[in-house]
């Protein structure tokens, strides 16, 4: 069992604010509904729509 006792803020990145959330929940091995999450940054599409011009960050703590 993977459990995180520290409510320390966690940074994740992905492709999509989806993606960087999905990262949180296996990193940490805890669910959605029991982090608090905060935008810092979401993800800006490239050239004609193109995923990838800047990656959507998140901060992550533990409820």
């Amino acid at each position: 069992m993977n459990m995180v006792i520290k409510s320390e803020a966690s940074e994740f990145e992905g492709n999509t604010l989806d993606e960087a959330i999905n990262k949180a929940v296996v990193k940490l091995g805890v669910p959605k509904n029991k982090l608090n999450i905060k935008i810092v940054c979401e993800e800006k599409r490239g050239l004609f729509g193109m995923r990838g011009a800047k990656t959507a960050k998140i901060k992550v703590t533990i409820r």
